[in-house]
């Protein structure tokens, strides 16, 4: 082999620089999500709940996949996006200075319109298996009421490895085939970053600061 062929399969300095770019694409989307979509400290303090119970969940996952989803869905994304529909300012975003509009408009993961869809199949599957327990045929149906949520924590998990899948691969065409593993990985991950990042909220919230007052970002956003 010669110098120049080894030089072309293997480059040192490009080895590095895959990681650190990965890297910091996933910094950059963690980043941009917290300061655009986490400025109410009830948002944050059950974005706490839900990253404890995803933690929990994900030991689950090895010993029941069903009760893994049923905690993961029933708590843990309950408790996510209730505090995104009902407690995040939709108004003027003065730290950004971005529009609400804006924000949604931009986003990688999940907008609140992909949300609702989404959360809409969440409530469908149990009202399908409950209607349907054989869901047409595909399944076993349940014949006790422990046999029907374990259906419906199977029905669940499933709904989420699609609704991660799919996101993923929409990404790929939409931007590039990194920004969707970026995202697939700070979804994967989040529950572990969000501890380290609102675990205090609550103290705050229990201080009657209703709003994160973002010093930290407007510094950011300001350079």
């Amino acid at each position: 082999m010669t110098d120049e062929q080894h030089a072309r399969t293997f480059n040192p300095i490009e080895e590095t620089r895959v990681p650190a770019r990965f890297l910091n694409q996933l910094r950059t989307q963690r980043w941009d999500d917290h300061r655009y979509y986490h400025h109410s400290r009830i948002n944050q303090s059950l974005h706490l709940l839900s990253a404890l119970s995803f933690l929990v969940a994900y030991v689950l996952l090895f010993i029941d996949p069903a009760m893994a989803a049923l905690l993961a869905w029933g708590v843990s994304m309950t408790a996510r996006q209730a505090g995104h529909f009902f407690f995040e300012p939709r108004g003027y975003d003065h730290v950004n200075h971005a529009t609400h509009e804006y924000k949604e408009e931009i986003k990688v993961g999940y907008n609140l319109r992909r949300k609702v869809v989404l959360m809409a199949a969440w409530v469908g599957l149990p009202l399908l298996l409950w209607l349907e327990p054989s869901v047409f045929g595909l399944i076993e149906p349940a014949t006790s009421t422990r046999e029907y949520w374990n259906d419906v924590g199977l029905a669940w998990l499933a709904l989420g490895v699609t609704g991660l899948l799919a996101r993923t691969l929409h990404l790929f065409f939409l931007y590039d085939v990194a920004t969707g593993l970026v995202w697939m990985s700070k979804i994967l991950t989040d529950p572990f970053h969000d501890v380290l990042l609102y675990w205090k909220s609550p103290l705050y919230l229990l201080k009657g600061e209703l709003i994160d007052p973002m010093t930290h970002a407007q510094h950011s956003t300001s350079h």
